[in-house]
């Protein structure tokens, strides 16, 4: 068995399922649990076999392997079989007894299996040393005993370290793709794992996005049970660390818990930086505008703790503008700033793709005061620049059309007063309260 400090802190396989409900670690037939393990299964300190030797009954019965390895027959003395197959252990023990029986027939079978010691390495959740009471584990059995194998791994390339049997020296590597199994059923990549094996999932180099949605429905994939701590970087309302707690933890989860996108995001090219379990970065591009324009759910990538999303600032036009701001990476509210002949100017919230008409409506609307022809429309790009429009106002014309733009956040609708032959005056006197916005007209020269 493996020391404490081995297993400190990790989970036992033992709570998990991998028997078969006839099995029994108790008490099973030789023949059951020899049906269940390979040939290649080697014997260690706890195995307790059945030594039948043909015509001696007195030397047939149950033997325990020792602590040093060996099994300590009547006469014979003590014979080594650690690290020996079921049939080499065979042929070890009939050499012994040779020398007080003649031409013994030995047969050799396991009738209790010692706990298997298994290593995980590389991408899953919880690496570390496993100890399992039943002696049948497989490979995915082990993974998902492991918390799943993480976001950033590469199950097409899995290696399994194995101890040769005794007498051929040394280990072998196994190989397994486990994305056969995972996508071709191919069982044959499930590997069983024998005691002192050391499984190693390696990081994958490139993150492909329909391969990263398949796997994260995997059983033996890292599922999400509790909340991650992740980055929203860039051009969101909330940019800084957030903490995902729904059932979605997907990028489009993250970057709406942030608060959604700014008028400056550039969706299309919008970055998932991941730092492996190896210490290796991953930079995963994500392209939101083919999930909104062509529903590619697979650039909605699932994310892990410690994964930053990281949203860049470009340029976005308007009909670019008025399809994100009905996404769900929109953010609820943007603000808008009214000055002059409204009911109630300042700073308003508004949802996006408000019209421009509604948004006067809901600062109250047109003052007694006001000049209801035309209302000026100042906008500052993403790029810097800033342009200015006369919007021609006629509610008897309904409420569609040019002459009814959506506005876009930080933009600042002017109203001015019927007759009012300065307007520069008045400008100067209704703008204090907005903080930032009057150094815009000055750049337009009003």
């Amino acid at each position: 068995m493996p020391s404490p400090e081995i297993n400190r802190g990790l989970p036992s396989l033992r709570s998990f399922d991998l028997s078969d409900p006839s099995f029994s670690l108790n008490g099973p037939s030789s023949s059951s649990l020899q049906g269940q393990l390979p040939d290649t299964y080697l014997l260690g300190a706890g195995d307790r076999v059945y030594i039948d030797i043909f015509d001696v009954p007195e030397y047939s019965k149950e033997y325990t392997v020792l602590s040093d390895g060996s099994i300590v027959l009547p006469q014979g003395g003590g014979v080594a079989v650690a690290g020996l197959t079921l049939k080499q252990a065979e042929q070890t023990i009939a050499q012994q007894l040779r020398l007080i029986v003649r031409r013994p027939l030995v047969t050799l079978s396991l009738t209790e299996a010692r706990p298997l010691q298994l290593t995980v390495a590389g991408e899953v959740k919880r690496p570390g040393v496993y100890t399992s009471e039943n002696p049948v584990v497989s490979l995915t059995q082990i993974l998902e005993g492991a918390g799943g194998v993480t976001a950033g791994a590469d199950i097409r390339q899995v290696s399994i370290q194995r101890r040769l049997p005794k007498g051929q020296g040394g280990t072998q590597t196994l190989q397994a793709d486990l994305w056969q199994l995972l996508n071709a059923g191919d069982t044959s990549q499930n590997l069983m794992l024998q005691d002192g094996d050391v499984v190693m999932i390696p990081a994958t180099e490139t993150v492909d996005l329909q391969a990263a949605r398949r796997l994260a429905s995997a059983t033996f994939a890292s599922q999400s049970d509790e909340p991650i701590a992740i980055a929203v970087l860039g051009q969101v309302q909330r940019p800084g660390s957030h903490l995902l707690d729904g059932e979605i933890q997907t990028v489009s989860a993250a970057i709406d818990q942030a608060g959604g996108i700014t008028q400056s995001a550039n969706v299309r090219q919008i970055e998932v930086r991941r730092t492996t379990n190896q210490g290796q970065t991953q930079i995963i591009p994500i392209d939101f505008w083919k999930l909104l324009q062509e529903g590619d759910l697979a650039q909605d990538l699932p994310l892990q703790t410690g994964d930053a999303v990281v949203v860049p600032q470009g340029a976005m036009g308007g009909s670019d503008y008025s399809t994100l701001a009905i996404s769900t990476v929109a953010p609820d509210k943007i603000p808008v700033n009214l000055v002059g002949e409204v009911k109630a100017p300042g700073t308003l919230q508004v949802p996006p793709n408000t019209p421009l008409i509604q948004t006067i409506l809901a600062a109250g609307g047109f003052s007694d005061s006001a000049s209801k022809g035309s209302v000026q429309l100042v906008r500052l790009n993403p790029d810097g620049t800033v342009t200015q429009r006369t919007i021609a106002v006629d509610l008897s014309r309904g409420l569609d059309g040019e002459d009814n733009p959506l506005v876009q956040p930080n933009d600042t609708i002017i109203v001015s007063r019927s007759g009012l032959g300065n307007f520069q005056n008045a400008l100067r006197g209704i703008l204090s309260p907005i903080t930032g916005v009057f150094s815009i007209f000055r750049l337009l020269g009003l």
